[in-house]
């Protein structure tokens, strides 16, 4: 009896430690799906956060266009309409001194006709030097004029006075923003000219003149900018 006891108790014993290597080895096992599982879900989050990044390189398409911009050297559509004022350069002194004549009555009597409609504030401020200074630059260039005999227009010319018709038809806020971009691009265009002439005439007068106007010109058309962009 002792040895069928002993031999049942052998028995349970060594299933007992078959059990046990069996569930040390499934603990085993499961420990290491488990990590192979966390490592592929590692790769899987890596490729993703790769993928991502990669997506997260393209620049937006606003961003991207600016970069085309600058890469191309070009202006914001907006500025590229001024950016080259091309009326010059003029192929005879007295042809340049009546573009210039007409330059600055177009200023003088945008000027005048904005205030006219109650332009306030840096808006008037603004017309009243462009009065001030365009009256000054009328004076001079009529000096020269007459000793050379050139008569001088007295009136904008034709393009400027349909733009004066349709600012005619503003007022307020909307007047004033029309008239400032406006003095933005007539200077631009003057100082072209300006530039343009210098490097061809040949009469002292006017090297005299052009030297003296031009940073009056260029000082303008930096405020117009300041104050077209407010």
């Amino acid at each position: 009896m002792k040895r069928i006891t002993m031999s049942l108790l052998c028995a349970s014993l060594m299933s007992l430690g078959a059990c046990s290597n069996d569930s040390t080895t499934t603990t085993t096992d499961g420990t290491t799906n488990s990590e192979e599982a966390g490592g592929n879900a590692g790769d899987n989050y890596m490729n993703a956060a790769t993928n991502g990044d990669s997506s997260t390189t393209s620049m937006p398409a606003d961003a991207s266009a600016a970069g085309s911009a600058a890469a191309t050297g070009t202006a914001p559509a907006d500025m590229n309409a001024n950016s080259s004022g091309a009326t010059a350069p003029h192929s005879t002194d007295p042809e340049f001194m009546m573009s210039a004549a007409h330059s600055d009555q177009n200023e003088i009597q945008l000027s005048k006709l904005v205030l006219s409609k109650g332009a306030t504030g840096m808006t008037k401020q603004h017309a009243d030097m462009m009065i001030k200074d365009h009256t000054k630059s009328t004076t001079d260039l009529m000096a020269i004029a007459k000793k050379k005999g050139v008569t001088l227009p007295t009136d904008m010319d034709a393009e400027h006075k349909a733009i004066a018709k349709q600012m005619e038809s503003l007022s307020g806020a909307e007047l004033e923003k029309q008239f400032l971009n406006q003095m933005v691009l007539d200077h631009q265009k003057t100082l072209n000219t300006l530039k343009a002439h210098q490097t061809m005439t040949q009469d002292a007068d006017l090297q005299g003149f052009i030297s003296k106007v031009t940073p009056v010109v260029q000082g303008h058309l930096d405020m117009s900018k300041k104050h077209a962009s407010m």
